[in-house]
């Protein structure tokens, strides 16, 4: 079995199984699909965390992100405000509501950040059309929300457990004083934990249309040669798909948000589920401290878990295979 050919999610969970005993059968490897054997029992997994211990329509919930908000928002949690469009000219005429206000616009059902833009307060409308136009192409209905400020956190909730926590970073750059942003990309994705395809812990950072865009927004190119020390953001948006940077940060999240986390799971239904919070202070940890869940998502990666970029290994995956009965 070539593991190399998987998602590095799916090789950490075969990996794990294997040592636990479990026979392994490769059913379709361009689809990370697996059959795990033991004791006459058959399991099926899809890349990683896509399992039976998971309803069909928990999923759909978690893959809705309109229909997720109402179901948080009725279990009491605090979700951003936002509208839904299934129109893009209706969507248009609304910007006169969101003119001066920092949002962000989105495909109703996508994930990895694909389609997701943040507008600032200063956007004009051809900058909010553009967002609108890039979430249309990618779904038939687009949401368009509140920014809320704070920084983001992946909870990942396998069980009814948080099991890890991760505080991920738009991907960026640090200058030396003498190398040009291209040339800091070109090194940083020369480490070990970067690749393509999600068979690395960390996706390499890309300088195509969106990164030099963002660039360009603060007055910089590729070319340009970043102060010794500064950070140059090359996104706004976190997701590690992108670029991003992982720092774990399980062991120091306050027992309040991990409660949040697992209640919003409990909400959906859901046994394994990967949810996008924003704290705007985690040292502020009481029963009403501010927070704001961003998105459930169905199908989360593992290895960015266990290979993040700061922080030590979470071995996620054995609680998938507890879950699953392989103990």
């Amino acid at each position: 079995m070539n593991l190399e050919a998987l998602e590095l999610s799916t090789q950490v969970l075969i990996a794990e199984a294997r040592g636990r005993g479990v026979e392994i059968e490769l059913l379709d490897a361009d689809d990370n699909f697996i059959a795990l054997r033991r004791g006459g029992r058959t399991e099926y997994v899809k890349q990683a965390t896509r399992t039976s211990a998971d309803t069909y329509i928990s999923a759909l919930l978690m893959e809705n992100k309109e229909v997720t908000k109402k179901v948080l928002r009725a279990a009491g949690l605090r979700v951003p405000a936002g509208e839904k469009f299934r129109e893009l000219a209706a969507a248009e005429a609304a910007f006169p509501a969101y003119r001066g206000k920092k949002i962000v616009v989105k495909p109703n059902s996508t994930n990895f950040g694909e389609g997701v833009a943040i507008l600032d307060a200063a956007a004009d409308e051809a900058a909010y059309r553009a967002a609108l136009a890039a979430a249309f192409a990618l779904d038939a209905s687009v949401l368009v929300e509140e920014f809320v400020e704070g920084r983001e956190f992946r909870f990942l909730v396998i069980g009814g457990m948080t099991r890890a926590v991760l505080h991920r970073i738009p991907a960026n750059v640090r200058g030396d004083g003498r190398a040009t942003i291209r040339e800091l990309v070109e090194v940083k994705n020369r480490h070990p934990y970067r690749g393509e395809g999600y068979r690395k812990p960390l996706e390499r950072i890309r300088l195509e249309e969106v990164e030099l865009a963002f660039l360009a927004g603060q007055g910089l190119g590729p070319g340009s040669v970043p102060a010794d020390g500064a950070t140059v953001f090359l996104r706004k948006n976190s997701n590690i798909s992108t670029g991003g940077d992982s720092l774990d940060l399980t062991d120091t999240m306050p027992p309040v948000y991990r409660c949040w986390a697992e209640q919003a799971t409990a909400a959906v239904g859901a046994a394994i589920c990967g949810l996008d919070m924003i704290i705007p202070d985690v040292a502020a940890d009481g029963a009403e401290a501010p927070y704001c869940i961003l998105e459930l998502n169905f199908n989360p990666a593992l290895h960015i878990h266990d290979f993040p970029a700061e922080g030590m290994n979470r071995h996620v995956e054995r609680h998938v295979l507890d879950l699953l009965g392989f103990h």
